[in-house]
């Protein structure tokens, strides 16, 4: 009999107000990879947390390689070799890429040659196919690549049990394939590998077996190669959702948005922005595509005006806002979803209620009528679908899709004119993935302009109604998303220039 390299039997975990997690039983199996499949909110992370020793379970037991544990911290769990990979990443910003990677290493002692050390990583990097300056402050790196550098960390310490919430959530498809690639290479070694996701068909793709959480229980355990994406939705939500979204024609009114040959630098001082031009009319989303690191962060902030140009103008309405400030830009009709929901988006410390008058307070004079903003927010989060335990509650102990859709609502509610949205669907299930896109669709027939910013191929086909590619802050080109393939666009994203028919 084989025996389970991870064995969690009946963990219970309850927070005020809230039980996470409600007698889970998980069994994952020496050189499997494991999926954990769930709703936002459904008790994935909190499982994980409490594998990884973060948090200590109230009822239940966990047995490693057979042999009963007490997990009473991540020091307990690294030792027993599980290593996690947390959707909120866990780096020290101000240390580079190297630094990160081998902090806390017992062999590198107090003094090291940093030399020696950024060389040894550099050349880890490559081996996993994953190219990262290891000399780079991890503050001056796009969430994509601190994501990468979050990975490449784990893999670094070489554990046997290796968990990833939302490994690819910033990754195009070919680095996707590349990591389930490696992964199963890791498998072969005998390794445990346990994937935290919401994309079923990536699931299905490069995983062996999968467990479905619904409401902080076990609804059930498949072998891969028995299940198809409607089986695993109706697992997930408990009833069958629309797996894509159809789209009337768009009815475009006037521009919005005008970029004139803008550029700007990044936060390393470098060229991010070249001499690009775009517009966007009312009632259209345009897409932007592009592999992380390519500019797509910058033009997001300088659209929603949190980043100054270099060169060129930017209009909103036909108001010239070069120089204009972030209020500037909130007044003009501005809204803004950023990629960083727990540190541009959102205050962690703060609650919901402050969380969603953020941007407003201004407009509210000296003095709040806190019972008319608790019933207002009570509100959107109903009209939203949020799951939150206590509106009181800090907003960090928020799921990551409950965190987008809080963010998603503040944004939509302030009735803008443009909404600058920037990976929406990133750590989202299915059912959340329908509600968003619902939500920017009903937007754009309200006549809104639309920048939506994202590395999900399938998502800027579905929603855009154009598509710009960009490639080290240039523009290859802006298409009809009907009239071209995935492959042009992935042809664009490597640096080719769009220059046929298919155009826009």
């Amino acid at each position: 009999m084989t025996i389970p390299m991870v064995e969690m039997i009946n963990v219970t975990k309850r927070f005020p107000g809230v039980i996470a997690n409600d007698r889970v039983s998980l069994t994952i199996n020496k050189s499997e990879i494991h999926a954990l499949l769930g709703e936002n909110g459904a008790g994935k992370s909190t499982l994980m947390s409490i594998l990884t020793g973060l948090y200590r379970p109230d009822e239940g037991e966990i047995y490693l390689r057979g042999q009963k544990v007490d997990l009473r911290s991540p020091k307990d769990a690294v030792a027993h070799g599980i290593g996690m990979v947390h959707q909120h990443f866990k780096l020290i910003k101000s240390f580079t890429v190297a630094e990160n990677i081998t902090l806390g290493l017992r062999n590198t002692g107090v003094f090291f040659n940093k030399t020696e050390v950024e060389e040894q990583v550099g050349k880890f990097c490559q081996q996993y196919g994953m190219l990262i300056d290891p000399a780079a402050k991890v503050w001056q790196l796009s969430v994509g690549e601190q994501q990468r550098v979050e990975i490449l960390k784990a893999l670094f310490r070489g554990a046997e049990i290796l968990i990833l919430d939302e490994p690819t959530a910033v990754l195009t498809p070919q680095e996707a394939r590349d990591l389930y690639r490696t992964l199963r290479l890791m498998a072969k070694q005998g390794k445990a590998i346990i994937v935290i996701s919401h994309k079923l068909s990536e699931v299905l793709e490069g995983t062996d077996a999968i467990t479905v959480l619904r409401g902080g229980q076990s609804v059930g355990q498949t072998r891969t190669e028995r299940a198809d994406e409607q089986l695993l939705t109706r697992m997930m939500v408990g009833k069958s959702v629309a797996l894509s979204c159809a789209k009337s024609p768009a009815t475009l009114g006037a521009k919005v948005l005008e970029l004139e040959n803008i550029s700007c630098l990044n936060n390393r001082g470098q060229l991010a922005i070249r001499a690009l031009s775009l517009d966007i009319h009312e009632g259209e989303i345009l897409g932007i595509a592009g592999v992380a690191g390519n500019g797509q962060s910058e033009l997001a902030e300088t659209v929603a005006g949190l980043r100054e140009l270099e060169a060129g103008k930017r209009l909103i309405k036909g108001i010239d806002l070069s120089a204009g400030s972030p209020k500037e830009f909130i007044e003009a009709g501005v809204s803004y979803v950023p990629e960083d929901r727990l540190g541009t988006g959102l205050v962690p410390g703060l609650d919901a209620v402050d969380n969603y008058l953020l941007k407003s307070y201004g407009q509210k004079g000296y003095f709040i009528n806190w019972k008319a903003a608790l019933e207002e927010t009570q509100q959107v989060i109903q009209r939203f679908g949020i799951k939150i335990a206590n509106v009181a509650n800090p907003v960090r102990m928020l799921s990551g899709g409950n965190l987008q859709k809080l963010l998603l609502a503040r944004e939509i509610t302030a009735d803008p004119r443009l909404i600058v949205v920037v990976y929406p669907m990133r750590g989202l299930d299915v059912g959340a993935m329908e509600t968003v896109r619902q939500l920017l669709l009903k937007e754009r027939a309200a006549g809104k302009a639309i920048l939506l910013i994202s590395e999900e191929l399938d998502e800027l086909f579905a929603l855009s109604d154009r598509l710009a590619v960009l490639h080290r802050g240039e523009l290859m080109g802006v298409v009809d998303p009907c009239m071209v393939s995935v492959e042009d666009v992935g042809l664009m994203m490597a640096g080719e220039r769009m220059v046929t028919k298919h155009a826009v």
